[in-house]
């Protein structure tokens, strides 16, 4: 079985993220680069059906789209236990939306022969769109299996357990298919230190736009269907409204929140 998992490097959730006062795209410089969440836990999704099917006849390839500091997160990916992994870098690419990702996305898993099953995070911490897996599916006309809480491979199908505020629901598909996950669906394993020293040996093919066969009028800000045209920063937090309580503090606080039409 071939799988691929989509993974995507981010901001740190844990810093602050902010745009650029060029072009109002992320400023993915102004923060430490991490591997998307969710992401690992579709790389982890990834290792544990590899390793409850034959390894032998299993390969996890790693798939993603940036600047040439992705391959931090490509590396991480690798150091988990992924096989190979391809990555896509080109300055053309900088600031194109969510369909023109499904288009570069789809094209650059073409290039990748044999694919069974692709995996993914239901969206990236940094857009959360949520959209992109299921465009991905689009495009090559395969079945989109989302939101999943629990996956597994039987022959030529997938089946998925998905949890949502409606209930539970199993979905089942013909492979190939596209499969994007929670963050319920499991702990991600921590690279090992053998881990980390195999990944440097294992091979990532960067793929510029004319390598994988895509045209550079369908991404890029210029050809996004949505952009950002004006910002500005978060405003800084305020020292708040304190409110002596000498016997009339609940009133006292019912009328603040009058005053700013809460209540």
């Amino acid at each position: 079985m071939n799988i691929v998992v989509l993974v995507k490097q981010v901001p740190d959730t844990y810093a602050e993220r902010k745009l650029s006062s060029g072009d109002h795209t992320l400023d993915r410089d102004a923060t430490d680069a991490v591997l998307d969440e969710i992401n690992e836990r579709a790389v982890e999704s990834a290792l544990q059906l590899k390793e409850s099917a034959d390894g032998n006849d299993s390969a996890v390839t790693v798939v993603a789209m940036g600047p040439d500091r992705a391959t931090d997160a490509i590396r991480k990916a690798l150091s988990m236990g992924a096989d190979k992994a391809v990555h896509l870098s080109d300055e053309a690419l900088h600031g194109t939306d969510a369909p023109g990702t499904a288009r570069a996305l789809a094209k650059l898993i073409g290039t990748i022969e044999g694919v069974d099953l692709i995996l993914a995070g239901n969206e990236a911490s940094d857009g959360r769109t949520g959209a992109v897996p299921a465009m991905v599916a689009e495009l090559l006309g395969i079945p989109s299996l989302t939101h999943t809480r629990e996956v597994t491979v039987e022959g030529s199908h997938v089946t998925v357990r998905r949890e949502t505020d409606d209930g539970v629901t199993v979905l089942q598909a013909e492979l190939p298919a596209v499969v994007s996950v929670n963050e319920k669906i499991n702990e991600p394993r921590y690279p090992s230190f053998k881990g980390i020293m195999a990944a440097k040996k294992k091979p990532v093919s960067t793929l510029s736009l004319a390598d994988a066969g895509i045209d550079a009028s369908e991404v890029g800000l210029a050809n996004a269907w949505s952009t950002v045209t004006e910002s500005q920063p978060k405003p800084a937090k305020s020292g708040g409204v304190k409110i002596e309580d000498e016997g009339d503090g609940g009133a006292k606080i019912a009328t603040y929140l009058v005053s700013q039409k809460l209540i």
